[in-house]
């Protein structure tokens, strides 16, 4: 029973952790070598697509997606989608695409004489997959040592972390209070030892 708690919660922090990791903000310091508009074709991938742009048409197996080619601060080339969020989810409200897609193409740069720029996106990249970060704004930066603060993201684990608190803080008050007495008066009535339930959110330990 023990290993199937610690399993159970194992396997429900990694899914939280990775949907955090998926969904929040990140920030690349990048330079931007080029932008296109790419006609995609949307299979088994698809759930790692925005929905059309605010304004088109729906439920279209294939659609014009907007596209920004860059180089990191490393070399290692790396390639946004740029797509509306709307009012879906996550929830950035993002209705700026062609404006994000024009910023993007005025700060192309070269190697020789490059315009470094602060590449805010939510999302992964998969070459195997063919899944895309969605960007959601850029900025001109100084250069590419620059340090970008995630405040936002800093804000938002807090606040988690206060929520994940109150909730464990407020069910222990409760099972203290409820539960523990009713199993306990009910055990000693029946002269048996503790359920698996009652093992569960004991840690497995024996009654």
């Amino acid at each position: 029973m023990r290993y199937l708690k610690w399993t159970f919660w194992i396997v429900f922090w990694v899914i939280f952790a990775a949907f955090l990791h998926y969904t929040l903000p990140q920030t690349d310091i990048v330079r931007i070598t080029d932008t296109e508009t790419r006609r995609v074709d949307f299979g088994e991938n698809s759930i790692f697509w925005a929905s059309p742009d605010s304004g088109n048409a729906t439920g279209t197996i294939n659609r014009d997606v907007f596209f920004i080619q860059a180089i990191r601060t490393n070399g290692k080339p790396i390639v946004y989608r740029n797509e509306d969020t709307g009012w879906g989810w996550p929830p950035y409200f993002k209705f700026d695409t062609a404006n994000l897609q024009t910023r993007s193409a005025d700060l192309r740069s070269t190697s020789a004489e490059p315009q470094w720029a602060a590449m805010r996106h939510y999302g992964w990249r998969n070459e195997y997959l063919s899944i895309y970060p969605n960007a959601t704004s850029v900025r001109p930066v100084s250069g590419p040592d620059v340090t970008i603060i995630p405040w936002f993201n800093i804000i938002v684990l807090i606040l988690l972390a206060m929520l994940v608190w109150f909730i464990w803080a407020r069910w222990r008050r409760f099972r203290e209070r409820r539960l523990d007495p009713m199993w306990d008066e009910r055990h000693r009535e029946a002269g048996s030892r503790p359920s698996g339930a009652r093992r569960w959110f004991d840690g497995g330990r024996k009654g």
